[in-house]
Parts: C-alpha cells; sequence; structure tokens
C-alpha cells in the first residue's frame, strides 16, 4: 500500500468510519497529488428514492463532513429516475444527479448534454426486475408475446427487457413497449393498463407486493454480463472549474456507500422513511444485503467493462450510436 493510499484511507475513516462493506476504488487510494479548482461553497445535489443520496440526506453525516471542508449542501429532488435529474443538471437547476443509471446519461451525452461521469458504483446483488401479476398467466419471457410491458426509455427499464427477450429468443417486434416514467407506470401496472414492468428497487419491489406479482427475469441472476451500472454525473464545465468540491463530493460518498453496505437494516429504514412503503418491503431489500463497489472515472480496467456496456447497448439502439466513454469520464 502506497504511503498516499493509506492517506485517503484515514481520512475517510476521520470523515465518517469508513468500514469494510464498501470497496474502494483503485484508483482513489493510490491518486497522484494533483492541482484542484473549486469556484463555489455551494453545492446542489440530486437525490432520488432508495437511492445513495437519499440515504446521505437523512443521515447527515455527508453533509457535516462537507461542512468542515466549507461546503454547504442543497438537496434538489426527489427525482423519480435519473433522466430528469440529468436534465437538472443540463439545466442548471442542480449540480450532481444522484448515483443514477449510465444508460440515459450515454442516451443524453449523444444527444449533446455537456454532462460527464465523474465516478460510479456497481451495487450487488442486482435487483431490476421484470414482474408481472401471478393471476396473469404469463409464467416466462416467451409468455410476454402480444403484451404490453412498461420501461423507462433509454434506461434500465427498456435495456433489460431487451436484453431478456434476446436471451430467450423472442423478437422484440412481438412486445408492446409501453415508455412511461416510475410513477405513471406503477398505477398502469396496478390497473392492468399493462401486463408486466421492468423497473429497479425499490418500486419494482413495492409493486411485487402490492400487487401480488412475481419475477419472471432479474438482472443480477439472468443477464449474462452487467451492461448498465449506477453513475455521478455533472456538467463538464462544472468540473473543469471545481475539481476540488467534486474530489470531496465523491469521497464523501464512499464514506456513506461504506456505511450503506455494512448497515443494511439500518439503510433500509431510512429509506423507507422517505418512500413510505409496506415494512415487508423493507425488510425483503435488507436482506438483499446490498454492498458498494466503487469506481474512479479513469479506471482502465473498469472503463473497458463499461465500453462493452456501452456498445451493447448501441448494436441494439437502445442508445442512437456508439460512444467512447472515456472521452465523457473525467477524473478529478
Amino acid at each position: 500500500m502506497t504511503d498516499s493510499s493509506l492517506t485517503r484511507r484515514q481520512l475517510l475513516r476521520a470523515a465518517g468510519g469508513l468500514l469494510a462493506g464498501a470497496v474502494l476504488p483503485a484508483a482513489a487510494r493510490a491518486a497522484e497529488p494533483r492541482k484542484l479548482t473549486r469556484n463555489t461553497d455551494v453545492v446542489r445535489i440530486g437525490w432520488g428514492y432508495g437511492s445513495l443520496p437519499d440515504i446521505a440526506k437523512q443521515r447527515g453525516v455527508f453533509e457535516k463532513t462537507l461542512a468542515t471542508k466549507g461546503i454547504k449542501v442543497e438537496w434538489i429532488g426527489p427525482f423519480p429516475n435519473h433522466a430528469p435529474s440529468i436534465q437538472a443538471v443540463v439545466g442548471g437547476s442542480a449540480d450532481f444527479g444522484f448515483w443514477g443509471s449510465t444508460t440515459p446519461a450515454l442516451a443524453a451525452m449523444l444527444a449533446g448534454s455537456p454532462i460527464v461521469f465523474n465516478a460510479f458504483d456497481i451495487y450487488s446483488p442486482r435487483s431490476t426486475s421484470i414482474i408481472v401479476k401471478k393471476a396473469s398467466g404469463i409464467n416466462s419471457i416467451a409468455d410476454l408475446a402480444g403484451r404490453k410491458v412498461a420501461v423507462n426509455r433509454s434506461g434500465l427499464g427498456e435495456f433489460l427487457l431487451i436484453a431478456a427477450l434476446e436471451k430467450h429468443r423472442i423478437d422484440r417486434d412481438k412486445v408492446q413497449f409501453v415508455y412511461l416514467n416510475p410513477p405513471d407506470a406503477a398505477p398502469a401496472f396496478a390497473q392492468g393498463k399493462v401486463d408486466a414492468w421492468s423497473m429497479w428497487s425499490p418500486g419494482v419491489d413495492i409493486a411485487r407486493f402490492s400487487n401480488d406479482a412475481k419475477d419472471i427475469f432479474v438482472e443480477g441472476r439472468d443477464l449474462d454480463f452487467l451492461i448498465d451500472y449506477s453513475s455521478l454525473v455533472t456538467r463538464r464545465k462544472f468540473t473543469e472549474e471545481n475539481s476540488e468540491l467534486i474530489r470531496a463530493v465523491i469521497d464523501a460518498y464512499y464514506v456513506e456507500g461504506a456505511w450503506q453496505s455494512t448497515h443494511s437494516v439500518e439503510s433500509e429504514q431510512l429509506v423507507q422513511r422517505e418512500g413510505k412503503y409496506p415494512d415487508q418491503v423493507r425488510d425483503y431489500l435488507a436482506g438483499l444485503k446490498r454492498v458498494n463497489q466503487f469506481h474512479e472515472a479513469d479506471e482502465a480496467a473498469f472503463l473497458a467493462q463499461f465500453q462493452r456496456a456501452a456498445d451493447w447497448l448501441a448494436e441494439r439502439k437502445i442508445i442512437n450510436s456508439r460512444i467512447k466513454v472515456a472521452d465523457y469520464s473525467i477524473k478529478v
């Protein structure tokens, strides 16, 4: 272990009690000193129910950690999914999105949005699922032929459905994709306006319990390789002008991720407080004991893995063209 990596670990422990549950990126542990910039003392951070910022917002440690560096936190949200969070960043009402899906971020980049990735998180186990009501008569992906499935466009829901159809050799034209954001998809599924829903936690888990539904395809169980990641995004100009602030935010999130990884029950209790869902959903999610593994934006091995995923998305036209992910991943 290098002296610089030891220093980073010591600092993180001092900031919030870093525990062994989350895996810090090698690049963060061995980063060389570099000149950092900062043009503001206020950071506006997007959050959504069940996200890492949701937990950070409620715990209060995140804000206290940044306050020691003269940085004030303003929480922007909640956002129902990553796309509107990205729009807030692009529009200037937020500086950071939440740790949302890389897929809509890639789509936004290809559309010309001036955003970049600052860091990545792979949480496991992955729990995004395609669910159907138990009484629907649908028992497999093949049974979705001729049915309506709710998905979010260019996001986890859409890519998971496409991957499921491909794996089971079902022509995607045989399934009707119904593009809905989560607040609209949940009642559509409950009321039977769609036959299935491709969705992430905790929304998919709430819907499964409240609608007597079941999984027919699970990201962590049924995908052959990981296609989507959690990502922290900002505007490129903001990154260039505030690298010191961004570094501080990333490090504070590492502390939050480590705490979440080793405090499953407490984390889910916090998320339930905001999400207001049944105890059985909370207990199910706590039982997953999810762990965060963070990656810096310049990690070659991770970027190669991410590039493979981006190429897969482009080949299936979930995003409209190929993109070199390293060009949009900025290390601070």
